[in-house]
């Protein structure tokens, strides 16, 4: 197939467009390079610099293409809190007008890259598909209206579409991994701290967990690339399906850091300040679905797997690091 990748120069974006050019697809990609990397740019893959307003620029009808996988967008829960209209403005005025591009163009798929983060707390248990919504933020938020616009929009035009709610993307894969400025995602702040000397910031240390910080389920970059692969054969003309996907545990922060510990041979100098509103005490994903309909299972489960790849793609990176927030 024909596809195009929008984001594909981000950290999940580009080791999705990887995955699929080794599946043999011809793949095109659309990023503003406002958060991606020209050096993860695969040789032979042609680059729109665009941003995702102007998509209709490249999605046009006589551009012959198969499939949109759409990964372009603000992903910083603290910052669309303070910066609500940028994350409305991207996330979906963007997605709308990919949409409208791809109704005009005729282009009959779409993966959607969503987030586990909209569920409303539910204790210890797993979240399925079908739990509450309660967006803690205007980032979910934006990321449901989209999920939302996308059901419409496949019911209307007939469009084969599937929505990934990611839980948190970890790891590396290769030359490929996290490289965000600023950096808030635990593993990569800890990883540069450990090679650094630096401090380790977490929030709240008094959750009724059984060691008092939040937990989290990491899933393996490499496992949602897959998972992409898989949905784009799977989704079926005028339906929308949402998958999770998750190991199905949980990691608290603590856990998290010791780990990356015994993977770094270091110790680390932690702070511990106040635990930050809005934050849910666990989230752990149910992949049930991804497994039962698309085949999906995590093929690289283990943390110590997830931190070893992101630990090595650390080492051998050599742009710097963002400082510790």
């Amino acid at each position: 197939m024909k596809l195009l990748v929008t984001g594909g120069l981000g950290y999940i974006g580009s080791v999705v467009t990887h995955r699929l050019l080794d599946a043999g697809h011809e793949v095109e990609i659309l990023d503003d390079l406002s958060t991606g990397h020209l050096d993860v740019l695969p040789d032979g893959v042609r680059l729109h610099q665009h941003d995702i307003h102007d998509v209709d620029q490249v999605l046009t009808r006589h551009a012959g293409f198969d499939g949109v996988l759409h990964l372009a967008g603000l992903i910083s829960a603290g910052e669309s809190v303070h910066h609500p209209d940028r994350y409305w403005d991207v996330n979906v005025t963007g997605s709308l007008r990919l949409l409208a591009a791809m109704r005009d163009a005729s282009v009959p798929r779409l993966i959607f890259s969503s987030t586990g983060s909209m569920y409303a707390p539910k204790g210890m248990d797993t979240l399925t598909e079908t739990d509450p919504i309660a967006p803690p933020g205007p980032y979910a938020t934006t990321k449901y209206v989209t999920d939302l616009a996308i059901t419409d929009h496949a019911r209307a035009f007939g469009i084969a579409a599937a929505s990934l709610r990611y839980f948190n993307a970890a790891g590396a894969a290769g030359r490929l991994g996290e490289r965000h400025d600023p950096e808030t995602h635990l593993i990569p702040l800890a990883l540069h701290a450990a090679a650094t000397g630096g401090t380790t910031r977490i929030f709240g240390e008094d959750y009724p967990t059984p060691d008092g910080t939040c937990v989290r389920d990491y899933i393996h970059v490499e496992d949602l690339a897959t998972a992409h692969l898989l949905a784009l054969q799977a989704v079926q003309p005028g339906r929308h399906e949402i998958y999770n996907l998750g190991n199905g545990n949980g990691y608290s922060t603590k856990e998290v850091l010791a780990t990356v510990e015994q993977v770094t041979g270091t110790t680390l100098t932690i702070q511990v300040d106040p635990p930050r509103p809005g934050d849910a005490v666990v989230v752990v994903a149910s992949a049930d679905k991804a497994a039962r309909e698309l085949g999906w299972q995590p093929q690289h489960p283990d943390l110590t797997r997830i931190i070893g790849d992101a630990w090595a793609f650390h080492q051998h990176n050599t742009l710097s690091h963002p400082a510790i927030q």
